[in-house]
């Protein structure tokens, strides 16, 4: 079953801007940066899973562009002169998610992905409709599910969902297949000899099977994670890829920093779970978090900043050369002459008995339309009385029958004014207040009902609920920063700057050369835009600290040794 296609697809609505064509004088200006090379008839200009390419300008000739399916190739459009190859992938050289054929003899200008980034750059007006057309291209991609790979798993499998989840915060198509409904899921099972306890499977567009993969493994079968060059120092290592370590990798590439960006997961972050943010500066008429953070995420890779998601940090030292050693878990390692850390918070669970058996399954702690298509005709709860909360809750109840929302305070003390108004016209939306989740039971994985304890009275209420959506605040994600001398509070946000004993520089932690932005500072304002400028300001603190070229403090020995994801 691929996914849900609208009734105009997002390339056809806007197909003038998603392949537009270049006059000749354009092609002029954009021929210094790349190199002319010639196709005959049928030969392949890129396949599937292909890496390395970057832009390809036609100048002569047709070359036809198609994706694969379950159904298999399915034509997307035929580029001619003025026309050029290539979506968002093409940034950073990332595996090809489109095959490309010559019809007939074809001429083409081909720009290397490090060429394309810097025409980006030094040719503002064309390269913004070139930005603009990658962008609607995986767009459509995404809508279609082309040239990703295809989960084979029964709808509302805790391990389906989770594969469903990154490949989705990635920004990256794919397609679902159920074995229950498609047909096509039963020839592949059949194919590969599958029994139903090996579920989910993913097959990657190059061919290779997974049973079950971990987000890292399926990560590194398609291409998101490319290796990491053990011998380059990178100006800055960037810990997380959330608003804040956005914001910092955008700003430091674009003042010609070099910066690699670790996250385990995802990029966006928490922020890039939320369903709608209506009070970011810019957007009056809301936007939502995802598209938010993938605005981010594309601009940073447009000045050059290099990504590693998901890959996990494990240990980070100092390499006794005036720099930092981060250990990864795939066993690399990278070195940056400064570390700034922008992990965040991590989700709290919640502390009821018998919860971990519907975690994976019916537990949610994000509201996005994967979430909502579980959600359709049911009835749903939801914990939390903040911003996040309320705008999951007005998401959700688009979709589900029925939302109880469920928060220990009155919401007008703790979530913003324009929310509760919403959510109070919402006939389908029933708030509780004072009260929390006693209890939740269920058959096997699937939770059935809840109960609802007031807390002053302590009476309790039974509820039918098939799905359990968690906004409950976070801690900070700074655990594996154990044994690194970095002061923190009490709750174990790290403080920075004047916080810190002895003269540091802004957002510096007490440990020269390692900064802390975001969520995961101490005192910090959890908003996107107090991250986001955060990570604006601390581009100005590395810039002084790197024109000092000290070496860190205490080079013998090892400054953290994380145990947790990063």
């Amino acid at each position: 079953m691929s996914p849900t296609r609208p009734a105009v697809s997002v390339v056809e609505a806007r197909r003038d801007q998603a392949f537009p064509q270049l006059t000749d004088t354009e092609i002029e200006r954009l021929q210094r940066f790349g190199e002319r090379r010639a196709f005959g008839d049928g030969e392949a200009l890129v396949r599937v899973g292909e890496a390395g390419h970057g832009l390809a300008i036609v100048l002569s000739g047709a070359v036809a562009v198609s994706q694969r399916s379950g159904q298999g190739s399915e034509p997307i459009t035929v580029h001619r002169r003025g026309n050029f190859l290539g979506e968002i992938a093409q940034l950073s050289g990332r595996p090809a998610l489109v095959d490309a054929f010559a019809e007939g003899p074809v001429e083409v200008v081909a720009i290397r992905p490090e060429r394309l980034r810097a025409l980006l750059v030094a040719e503002a007006g064309i390269g913004e409709r070139i930005m603009r057309a990658l962008i609607l291209r995986r767009m459509g991609l995404i809508e279609s599910g082309g040239g990703g790979p295809v989960i084979v798993g029964h709808a509302g499998s805790g391990d389906v969902l989770r594969l469903q989840n990154f490949l989705g915060r990635n920004g990256h198509p794919h397609t679902h297949l159920d074995p229950e409904t498609d047909a096509d899921a039963h020839i592949l099972l059949e194919r590969f000899d599958i029994a139903p306890e090996q579920l989910p499977i993913v097959l990657c567009a190059g061919g290779q099977l997974l049973r079950n993969p971990t987000e890292d493994a399926l990560g590194r079968c398609i291409g998101l994670v490319s290796p990491i060059d053990p011998d380059r120092r990178f100006d800055v290592a960037v810990v997380g890829a959330g608003p804040a370590g956005l914001a910092t990798a955008v700003y430091a590439g674009s003042e010609g920093l070099s910066v690699l960006v670790l996250d385990c997961r995802a990029f966006g972050g928490q922020a890039g779970a939320s369903a709608r943010i209506e009070n970011y500066l810019g957007f009056p008429t809301g936007i939502t978090g995802m598209a938010l953070m993938g605005r981010a995420f594309t601009q940073a890779q447009k000045f050059g900043v290099e990504m590693a998601i998901p890959d996990e940090a494990t240990m980070l030292e100092a390499d006794g050369e005036g720099a930092y050693r981060l250990r990864l878990a795939n066993g690399d390692s990278v070195s940056a002459r400064a570390v700034v850390i922008a992990t965040g918070a991590r989700y709290r669970r919640l502390d009821v008995p018998g919860a971990d058996r519907f975690e994976a399954d019916c537990i949610h702690y994000w509201a996005s339309p994967l979430e909502a298509r579980l959600c359709l005709g049911e009835q749903v709860a939801l914990v939390g009385g903040g911003n996040s909360a309320g705008q999951a809750a007005v998401f959700l109840a688009e979709h589900a029958k029925r939302v109880v929302l469920i928060a220990r305070r009155p919401l007008e003390e703790t979530m913003s004014a324009y929310l509760v108004e919403r959510i109070a016209g919402l006939a389908n939306v029933e708030t509780v207040t004072g009260a929390e989740i006693s209890a939740m039971e269920g058959e096997g994985t699937t939770l059935e009902t809840i109960r609802v304890r007031d807390r002053k009275s302590g009476a309790e209420t039974m509820r039918r609920i098939r799905h359990l959506f968690l906004f409950i605040g976070a801690d900070p994600n700074s655990d594996w920063l154990g044994g690194a001398g970095l002061e923190t509070d009490a709750r174990g946000f790290v403080f920075t700057g004047g916080a810190c004993s002895g003269g540091r520089l802004p957002l510096e932690t007490s440990r020269s050369g390692i900064f802390a932005v975001g969520d995961v500072r101490a005192g910090s304002v959890k908003r996107v835009a107090a991250s986001v400028g955060d990570g604006a300001q601390v581009v100005a603190a590395l810039h002084l600290y790197l024109a000092r070229e000290a070496p860190p403090p205490g080079v013998a020995a090892p400054v953290a040794a994380i145990g947790a994801r990063s």
